[in-house]
């Protein structure tokens, strides 16, 4: 498997700088470019639309539109444009949103399942032309139809976790989008219940898995690469080991870490050999051989995000950014180890 190369525009960075951001990250040669809709940092549909017109070639994706944040029918009119305005270069993101931040909003739903299923679906119906009526808890929709529909159908992606969120990605989406954190073992897993939800729904091909993934390179200095990612998986999993991490054949020694000392204990007794799996560091050559890895537990594009600690501009042009922006046949990389 080939897959794309992205990079993400972090919440954290200023939308003036989105311009440049994207132009340069076109100019590298990647292929995709990610943007966030956090709480309270920027609006993704906006950021998007940015992205977009201020290049020609990168496909933009967005992680993630809260479920419940929106009315379906205004999320696909919003989608609807971007595809519209430039065919075949957007990707649609949905997801749960954070329940602290979706309480605070007043948006928290009844049921997680119920919602991302029922607004989905109704997205991605509009999205093809169709004229849809819904009487659902979340989507209550009457003969709603676009005027003109997008050419190209933009794919809608789940941004979620969780065993029966992932089968009903595969049920009504288009494919996953998984957040920082993701080793190939539960890439693979995650698929597997894609999968079964496309099986159970009589659903055929195989699905759109985008895999975010924190990247931080030095051949000079891999120690110190594997400490910014060290701080990263640590600030992740210290209260409690993320959905992604539970699947790890490593979980009940983290989780160990975790009960005795939180994010301090895992900081300091993590072997390297786990953040190698959950993440994108060291070396180039170990590096490329982390995103082979993910790429072949079946990660369609693997996106590159940069930690939370680092400049961002001059992680963009270190050097390993700008040889693996070049790439074109990471699948044949073998897997070290």
């Amino acid at each position: 498997m080939t897959p794309e190369i992205g990079v993400m525009f972090r919440r954290e960075q200023h939308p003036a700088s989105l311009i440049d951001y994207a132009r340069r990250v076109e100019a590298m040669g990647f292929d995709q470019l990610w943007v966030v809709e956090d709480c309270f940092f920027m609006g993704g549909v906006a950021q998007a639309a940015i992205a977009l017109a201020a290049t020609s070639r990168l496909t933009i994706g967005l992680g993630i539109n809260p479920a419940v944040a929106r009315n379906p029918a205004f999320l696909a009119m919003e989608y609807a444009t971007l595809a519209s305005a430039f065919p075949g270069r957007f990707i649609g993101g949905i997801g749960h949103g954070f329940g602290g931040w979706m309480a605070q909003v007043g948006a928290k739903p009844a049921s997680w399942l119920q919602s991302i299923d029922e607004v989905t679906t109704a997205v991605r119906r509009i999205l093809r032309g169709e004229s849809v009526t819904a009487h659902g808890t979340y989507a209550n929709l009457d003969r709603v139809q676009l005027f003109d529909p997008p050419p190209i159908v933009p794919p809608v992606l789940l941004g979620v976790q969780s065993e029966k969120s992932l089968r009903v990605a595969g049920r009504c989406a288009d494919g996953l989008l998984l957040a920082e954190g993701a080793g190939p073992d539960y890439v693979r897993w995650a698929r597997e219940q894609m999968m079964i939800g496309r099986a159970d729904s009589g659903r055929d091909g195989a699905g759109m898995v985008v895999v975010y993934a924190y990247c931080m390179v030095d051949d000079a200095a891999p120690a110190t690469a594997r400490g910014h990612i060290r701080d990263a998986v640590a600030a992740m999993n210290g209260s409690g080991l993320q959905p992604s991490a539970i699947r790890l054949p490593y979980a009940d020694a983290m989780a160990d870490m975790a009960a005795r000392g939180g994010a301090d204990a895992l900081r300091a007794e993590m072997p390297d050999a786990w953040l190698d799996d959950l993440a994108i560091t060291g070396t180039g050559d170990e590096a490329l051989a982390s995103m082979a890895r993910l790429a072949n537990a079946g990660g369609n594009a693997v996106v590159l995000v940069p930690p939370d600690d680092v400049d961002v501009d001059a992680w963009l042009d270190g050097a390993f950014m700008h040889r693996a922006s070049g790439l074109r046949s990471l699948g044949n990389v073998e897997p070290a180890g």
